[in-house]
């Protein structure tokens, strides 16, 4: 799939949420109040993987021409909860369809190794302003450097962009904190439902 120009649209995000902050100063003054909750070793070394993962997800985003990114690194009493949302413009191939059979073949799956998520579902559900659109769901490896892989709860949902039946726009919601899947994914689902294409 390839980018493409596509039509407005708006997604809510929570309060919480922020642009992502292409120049990472943002990113950095949350991870030293992070780091400042604890004197553990164990946790900091936990919490210094994550940034590392934020600031690989923002420059990925980057390189692949997201029209929207968006992101949270909040410190909770619980924990550092972390999460992601891009959007992207995407065109079929010529000949090719974005079907449920394509996606399942393709959406989600490792490029290093060609292989899905054992917890992957691909499913068709309904969007308050779109109607129905495909979805992806699983817990995905993610390679983020030549040495370190990483797993982020995921989810994409495809938006077909009305009047172009090529064009879709795909919401790729990500979390690393794995504990929390249904919570996570409860969350991911209400973001993805406030989606609107506008005039």
């Amino acid at each position: 799939m390839t980018t493409t120009t596509a039509r407005r649209f708006l997604l809510d995000v929570p309060d919480l949420w922020d642009q992502v902050d292409l120049s990472g100063e943002e990113l950095a003054k949350v991870r030293a109040q992070a780091l400042a909750t604890t004197g553990d070793p164990r946790e900091r070394m936990r919490i210094n993987d994550m940034f590392r993962q934020a600031r690989e997800i923002s420059r990925a985003a980057r390189r692949q021409g997201a029209l929207l990114a968006a992101g949270t690194a909040t410190v909770y009493d619980e924990g550092l909860f972390m999460a992601y949302g891009m959007v992207f413009a995407v065109t079929t191939p010529p000949g090719q369809e974005l079907t449920l059979p394509v996606l399942s073949a393709q959406a989600g799956v490792s490029s290093a190794t060609g292989t899905a998520p054992r917890d992957r579902i691909i499913s068709s559900v309904r969007l308050p302003h779109v109607g129905q659109v495909a979805r992806v769901t699983g817990t995905e490896t993610t390679r983020l450097t030549g040495d370190i892989d990483v797993k982020l709860l995921t989810m994409h949902t495809m938006m077909p962009v009305p009047g172009r039946a090529e064009d879709f726009l795909v919401v790729t919601l990500a979390s690393p904190n794995l504990p929390l899947k249904n919570e996570v994914y409860d969350l991911f689902d209400a973001i993805t439902s406030t989606f609107r294409f506008i005039e």
